[in-house]
């Protein structure tokens, strides 16, 4: 999928909305056991790409290095129909001082209101160094179940039809 059409994906209202919603994003990659995780993150949505803070000690961390490749979704359960963003790209790390801005502003859609000054305060003093991964979509697919829907139920429809 070339940037461009990546780009457009991304720029898609529902897109849009997912991307700057309170939802965590599920974040997929390879451990280095080569076993599959998926972790739900806080992320920040640069307009480009997506930032994910993480402890350098984190597991993820490690896993990254080895293999960047990633894939991640933010969908909804609580609506009909459901709207999923799928998004793959390469992770890349850089170890960062202090507690970034744009982690802090990822968990404030996360973190309920009443606790969020607390959680800040605690965060901002218990975290020295922090690392930040940047992910370059590369792949996207926005499923909202009215104009779009999955490859192999769109292949069935185009089956079915093609035989009448």
């Amino acid at each position: 999928m070339d940037r461009s059409d990546v780009a457009e994906v991304l720029d898609k209202p529902i897109s849009r909305e997912l991307l700057a919603s309170s939802i965590p994003a599920r974040l997929a990659y390879t451990a280095v056991d080569g076993d599959p995780r998926v972790v739900p993150v806080a992320f920040h949505w640069s307009g480009e790409q997506l930032l994910v803070f993480t402890v350098p000690t984190a597991a993820k961390v490690r896993a990254l290095r080895e293999n960047p490749r990633v894939a991640i979704t933010i969908d909804t359960q609580e609506q009909w129909p459901p709207r999923v963003l799928l998004v793959r790209g390469a992770a890349s790390l850089e170890p960062v001082d202090g507690v970034p801005d744009e982690y802090i502003e990822a968990s404030r859609k996360v973190t309920p209101a009443k606790v969020f000054e607390d959680w800040e305060a605690g965060v901002r003093g218990l975290y020295d160094r922090m690392v930040r991964i940047t992910i370059e979509p590369d792949w996207a697919k926005l499923l909202d179940f009215e104009t779009t829907i999955p490859k192999a139920v769109e292949d069935l429809i185009h089956a079915k039809t093609t035989q009448r």
